[in-house]
């Protein structure tokens, strides 16, 4: 005999994820003012009744949109970087799509200039803050301002994706533009641009400049010594 309460605890599990899996693809196409409970739920199969059921509000679902995009982005990069699975032929090719969307997701969401778009960016920077500590603890004694500067750039670029684009000649939000971005940064981040001289000179000449001036001092200093 078919177990019927784990059947309907297994169908609104499904229910769920097909209902979070619309949002993020509208969300990323259309942001979130541009998107309805309606649509969202159209495109899951569902009622909007269930929606509300799962999440109460739309905007409660973006913020699990939001979480679940980040974690999703993190736990893919990690098993790039330190998984091994960039040697696996088939990860990436299988990763990518999910890869682009989550891309298209974070960057509609940092344009939207809202409160959720801070909000995101104040995670995205603690989150890499943290994984910096983890990974990397000796590339800089300020792991903040690191990954503030590095969320911003990355963010930068995300924001100016249609001059980069049209710099490119193909569209970044597409699979072939989103490649050859990517082989770029991976170029760019692999190779120093600076001499080691030069850097030890210029970060010698900031010190210079900060002990000149006690209030340019960073306001954490005392949680980068303790990192």
């Amino acid at each position: 005999m078919a177990d019927h309460g784990r059947d309907r605890a297994y169908e609104d599990l499904t229910a769920r994820a097909r209902i979070r899996d619309a949002a993020i693809r509208l969300f990323a196409e259309r942001g979130i003012n541009g998107t309805t409970v309606r649509d969202i739920a159209q495109l899951a199969g569902v009622s909007p009744g269930l929606l509300r059921h799962h999440f109460g509000s739309k905007e409660a679902l973006h913020d699990a949109c939001d979480a679940y995009v980040l974690e999703r982005a993190i736990e893919i990069k990690e098993k790039l970087v330190f998984g091994g699975e960039i040697a696996n032929p088939g990860f990436l090719p299988a990763a990518h799509p999910e890869i682009l969307l989550t891309y298209r997701y974070v960057t509609r969401a940092l344009l939207d200039g809202s409160t959720t778009a801070a909000a995101m960016f104040d995670d995205l920077v603690a989150r890499t803050e943290d994984w910096i500590g983890t990974h990397m603890p000796d590339i800089t004694e300020d792991h903040r301002a690191f990954a503030a500067v590095l969320v911003g750039m990355q963010s930068g670029l995300a924001a100016m994706n249609e001059h980069v684009s049209r710099a490119l000649g193909v569209d970044v939000f597409t699979p072939e533009g989103h490649l050859r971005m990517a082989a770029a940064l991976a170029a760019l981040y692999s190779h120093p641009l600076l001499d080691p001289d030069f850097v030890a000179q210029t970060k010698g000449a900031l010190e210079r400049v900060r002990a000149s001036n006690p209030s340019t001092a960073p306001a954490n200093d005392a949680g980068a010594e303790g990192a």
